[in-house]
């Protein structure tokens, strides 16, 4: 093609690779992250006192009265939890409130490894066209080498939390339909979604980018699939679990407000479990709507699933190489692992890989208009929502669960034996299977 493709540049360009991803290894809870001079805090009405008496109406006073005093971020449990920011000085002084439980607010991850990537700061100059159009992790899922284009996801929803996207990015631009900013002081800015990480943009694109108007540039699984742009983390790739739980609860209200299908994608993690995120889970998952998370990148032990991954109503997507081993794909050395117990049972519990999927050297769209090569659970996670956003396009009727026993099926239909702990059947290393399109 002759004529050059104009790049839309992100409105933040000069902060594009200032924040560098961080992998899972690192993205352990902190409870000690600070907003400024300021720490997230969780405050909830206690029920009763250390005696064992009911103190619920005092509880609700004083809890109205820090609500007053330090003003709400995001409200929980029908009113009876909210989280806000204050000075250390003041958690350690509310800390004495016998009729409240505060409690640090857990900061999150991206659940990347740059092991395959550019070192942050060397991403090239912006090329007027990708030097791939299909990366092989779409080939892949579509079981077609010779691929050229992708379709399918019409009328489903694509949420991803994640560090933003750069929504006037050539590849994605047409397929945006909600921009939504969860970590402003303001908490919920409408029209807002700015990506200046790159891990945002890049899990957008292996799940949605549909090449461009011009037919250029990047496919993702689902091109057809609307793009629900929701910023959890910040710049530096990291967040706060209330953030979080506020924008998964926030998505499986608009799909029911809507009356679409929707399909969640996480690629962050904390190696602890957090209650604001998993009842939020369970939440958007009663309100039909699929979840599906990255394992994690803290492999290749058992037992070191990630959360939200690690939950029983989130799909926990593990990550393969491009290369054969046994005559398969390969699950990725940094890939975490479920446990061993619970090998060959193909029954899903807390900690258990569901689906594998390509995630390392994936090749996906960047928030600064261009491209960029990354590795990591977060990169398997996209492949299996774009394929369930296909799917579900195909079968409108279905019900989310049935939708991911489906995925299930897919898997089992496509073993991987390669790589640590892989083995025939449902194995603590890639679960069912590589669910593909066919």
């Amino acid at each position: 093609m002759n004529k050059a493709r104009a790049i839309v540049m992100s409105g933040l360009l000069a902060l594009s690779m200032a924040g560098s991803v961080t992998g899972v290894s690192a993205a352990e809870v902190n409870a000690n992250a600070n907003v400024g001079d300021k720490v997230r805090v969780l405050i909830e009405a206690s029920s009763s006192s250390p005696s064992g008496v009911s103190t619920m109406s005092q509880s609700k006073s004083q809890l109205n009265s820090a609500k007053a005093t330090y003003g709400k971020r995001w409200e929980f449990s029908n009113g009876n939890a909210f989280t806000t920011d204050m000075t250390e000085k003041q958690f350690t002084a509310l800390q004495k409130n016998k009729n409240l439980k505060v409690t640090k607010v857990d900061e999150v991850s991206v659940a990347a490894d740059l092991r395959a990537a550019k070192k942050p700061g060397t991403v090239g100059a912006l090329a007027e066209y990708p030097t791939q159009q299909v990366p092989w992790g779409i080939k892949a899922i579509y079981n077609n080498s010779g691929l050229t284009t992708t379709t399918g996801g019409a009328g489903i929803n694509v949420a991803v939390l994640d560090t933003g996207v750069n929504v006037n990015h050539l590849d994605l631009v047409n397929t945006v339909e909600q921009c939504k900013d969860f970590t402003t002081s303001a908490g919920l800015t409408n029209g807002q979604c700015n990506d200046a990480n790159g891990h945002g943009t890049h899990v957008a694109g292996s799940a949605l980018a549909d090449g461009g108007s011009d037919g250029a540039g990047v496919y993702g699984v689902a091109p057809d699939s609307d793009l629900w742009a929701y910023k959890v983390l910040g710049d530096d790739g990291s967040g706060y679990s209330d953030d979080i739980a506020a924008a998964i609860r926030h998505a499986a209200d608009q799909a029911t407000a809507t009356g679409t299908k929707t399909v969640i994608n996480m690629s962050l993690g904390s190696s602890a479990n957090n209650s604001l995120i998993s009842s939020a889970v369970d939440y958007a998952y009663g309100k039909g709507v699929l979840v599906v998370a990255a394992a994690g990148n803290s492999g290749f032990r058992a037992g070191t699933i990630g959360y939200p991954g690690a939950l029983r109503n989130a799909i926990a997507v593990a990550a393969l190489e491009n290369r054969l081993e046994n005559g398969t794909l390969r699950v990725a050395d940094f890939s975490s692992r479920g446990y061993t117990a619970t090998d060959g049972d193909y029954v899903i519990g807390v900690g258990d890989i569901e689906i594998s999927a390509p995630g390392a050297a994936i090749y996906s769209t960047w928030n600064n208009g261009g491209y960029n090569t990354i590795s990591g659970t977060s990169m398997a996670s996209p492949h299996v929502a774009g394929l369930a956003a296909k799917v579900w396009a195909q079968n409108p009727t279905w019900t989310a669960a049935t939708l991911r026993t489906n995925l299930q099926n897919r898997a089992k239909a496509n073993d991987i034996l390669g790589g640590r702990g892989a083995a025939v059947g449902d194995d603590y290393a890639s679960g069912f299977g590589f669910a593909r399109v066919q």
